[in-house]
């Protein structure tokens, strides 16, 4: 499962990870990610992932968009 959007000139991924799935080297759960839109940089894994539900992962990414609009 990948959830994705866009706001504020960032990109957000949550996606839900298992020990199994490729690429994941921790604890499963639900990974979220975020990318600038205006740089070519790679993803950043959002602090705190892996998140034990969704929900988590979507108030962390939304706590985390609004520390980059006001650092800005």
């Amino acid at each position: 499962e990948i959830w994705i959007a866009s706001s504020d000139d960032y990109s957000f991924v949550i996606s839900n990870e298992s020990q199994t799935g490729p690429g994941l080297h921790g604890e499963p759960g639900f990974v979220a990610s975020y990318r600038p839109d205006f740089l070519n940089m790679p993803a950043a894994q959002v602090s705190g992932s892996p998140f034990s539900t969704f929900a988590e992962a979507e108030r962390a990414c939304n706590a985390f968009l609004g520390r980059l609009i006001i650092k800005g």
